[in-house]
């Protein structure tokens, strides 16, 4: 799963080149000599690293952790990214010369063995299991998508979101969230909603929360009252929650999230798990729902219904 360090910084680093390395190029880092070391090359790929960053007013570390030399003739590196709220460890390509920083390798060439797509077993009650960050904006969108498939299928399948984060202690401040501590209290609730309540009265919660409050994630006290309301309007018991939510029940069903996140190996914002295999065809509700569909021994008589109008060309990213 993803590591504890807030990693805005990492994405949008990715997000900024990565379709430059797409297209084979890379940035220039000015000044090196030709024939350096993978050490050498690697460590002047970091420091532009650390430069980029703390040029935009993130304050970060960059430490070079590896280097050595691919077939390819470029060098490969691992550098630890740290910052104030934890470290990352990041696999970047650096040319020769280091005069060129790739962000990602990318195959041209077809190898001799191809890797098939997992066949997702078929069970009486198919377990799928939506991993998010309750305030990535992809693994909300994802959660939306999956709303009209509760709706068809109800508890024909097992369907659970589980949430990633890093839990390092015994309190709630000890949670490593990508959107801080306020993501964290969030995934606990919604936790303790699960634990307490009906699957219907969890997704009406969740889509309030999604509408309504989503924008506020940054604004605790906005967050509060908002989270409340939707509570409120769902039925949902507030003081029971917030008790839940708070204390060590709530810190032990996110370090069970946390526990399987490592299980399956999910590394972001959403990942579909279902039946312990994780999914990777299209992010719409139909694609959802006939995925999950297929997992059936035998499927029931919902899965002739066809979601439409469910699926949008931004159905794609994560965190």
């Amino acid at each position: 799963h993803l590591p504890s360090v807030n990693l805005w910084m990492v994405a949008t680093l990715i997000l900024l080149i990565a379709l430059v390395a797409v297209l084979f190029r890379g940035f220039s880092i000015t000044g090196l000599a030709v024939g350096l070391t993978p050490q050498q090359a690697a460590q002047k790929a970091a420091d532009w690293i650390a430069d980029y960053y703390n040029s935009r007013g993130v304050s970060v570390t960059v430490t070079l952790v590896n280097a050595s030399r691919t077939e390819s003739s470029v060098y490969q590196f691992t550098v630890k990214i740290s910052s104030d709220q934890g470290s990352s460890e990041e696999i970047y390509y650096v040319s020769p010369d280091g005069k060129l920083f790739f962000p990602q390798g990318i195959e041209t060439e077809a190898t001799t063995t191809t890797t098939q797509p997992q066949q997702i077993p078929k069970t009486d009650r198919p377990a799928v299991e939506l991993f998010v960050m309750s305030f990535c904006p992809y693994g909300v969108q994802a959660e939306n998508l999956m709303k009209p498939v509760v709706d068809l299928l109800g508890t024909k399948a097992d369907i659970k979101v589980r949430f990633i984060a890093n839990v390092q202690g015994d309190t709630v401040d000890s949670v490593q969230s990508l959107h801080g501590i306020t993501e964290a209290q969030e995934d606990l609730r919604q936790l303790c909603i699960m634990k307490y309540y009906d699957q219907t009265t969890f997704w009406n919660y969740l889509m309030e929360i999604n509408s309504n409050c989503y924008d506020n994630w940054r604004d605790a006290a906005a967050l509060d009252t908002c989270w409340k309301n939707a509570a409120t309007k769902t039925g949902i018991d507030i003081t029971k929650i917030q008790s839940c939510s708070s204390g060590s029940e709530g810190l032990n069903l996110l370090k069970a999230d946390e526990q399987l996140t490592d299980q399956y190996g999910v590394s972001g914002s959403p990942t579909l798990i279902i039946n312990g295999v994780t999914y990777s065809g299209t992010r719409s509700s139909e694609a959802f729902k006939q995925a999950i569909c297929n997992a059936f021994t035998t499927a029931p008589a919902e899965c002739s219904q066809t979601l439409s109008g469910s699926s949008g060309a931004s159905s794609s990213g994560g965190c």
